[in-house]
């Protein structure tokens, strides 16, 4: 009974399952319960979070899948993804584990410092190829399509440059509403801008969320007190980011 309930709902939680036996006339106890979906291979894990996918969107993310499924690895090679990202002052990134002696819980080293709000938090613009990362920059306003249009000459062209790509390289960007603008579509076109087709609610699709998550990483061990401390950190931590970081694969849904 207990290995079927979970298996039909895997969010039944061990008091549920001490109450319906316990409505049925046996009673166990919650460790009992936990030994016994052990033994049968099933534990209780963190439910992990996904885009949340109508009907359309997971047949636009198959129909990606299935026309890139045999492209070459040198063609994923000649792409930048690029993507925004928000990081926080003190926030839920900070490291949440130390290992301390008893009654040394509030010592300075092994605390995590908080305040209301969060403490604030910056928005990052950033970009990478499989040869490394692009540049990296904070994004003061609230982006519309013409600051995102200049950021193009601004960063983005000289990220390709600098990352030495080859003619004929693809840019990648999500379907915000700045990112599909007719003029944003228009300037790309006019600059003869190569761009991968890209299905809505994919941001798990995009290999940059593995890069901005080994930032979040470094910057809150790292520890900044401040908003500015923050930002500088997390361009020196960019910059020591290896190409290979990318490349590092996570379960997608489609």
């Amino acid at each position: 009974m207990i290995t079927r309930t979970v298996s039909k709902n895997p969010r039944t939680t061990q008091g549920d399952l001490v109450n319906d036996l316990q409505r049925a006339g046996t009673k166990v106890t919650k460790a009992t319960i936990s030994n016994t979906l052990r033994r049968q291979g099933l534990k209780s894990c963190s439910a992990r979070r996904v885009p949340l996918l109508k009907q359309v969107h997971v047949q636009a993310r198959l129909k990606f899948a299935r026309e890139h499924l045999d492209d070459p690895e040198e063609d994923w090679e000649n792409v930048i993804w690029s993507d925004e990202t928000k990081i926080e002052l003190f926030g839920k990134n900070s490291t949440r584990r130390v290992w301390r002696r008893n009654n040394a819980e509030l010592h300075p080293k092994n605390t995590i410092p908080t305040v209301k709000h969060g403490g604030g938090n910056i928005m990052l613009w950033g970009c990478f190829s499989a040869k490394g990362p692009g540049r990296l920059i904070r994004v003061k306003e609230r982006m519309n399509g013409a600051m995102y249009r200049e950021m193009f000459s601004d960063n983005l062209l000289p990220s390709a440059r600098a990352l030495k790509m080859k003619r004929g390289w693809v840019f990648q960007h999500d379907n915000d509403p700045k990112h599909t603008a007719r003029a944003t579509k228009e300037w790309l076109r006019k600059k003869h801008f190569k761009v991968l087709e890209w299905p809505s609610q994919s941001p798990d699709l995009n290999p940059i969320e593995n890069v901005w998550r080994e930032l979040k990483v470094r910057v809150a061990q790292r520890q900044p007190q401040n908003i500015t401390a923050l930002e500088e950190i997390c361009m020196e931590e960019w910059a020591k980011i290896p190409a290979t970081c990318g490349s590092r694969g996570e379960e997608t849904s489609l």
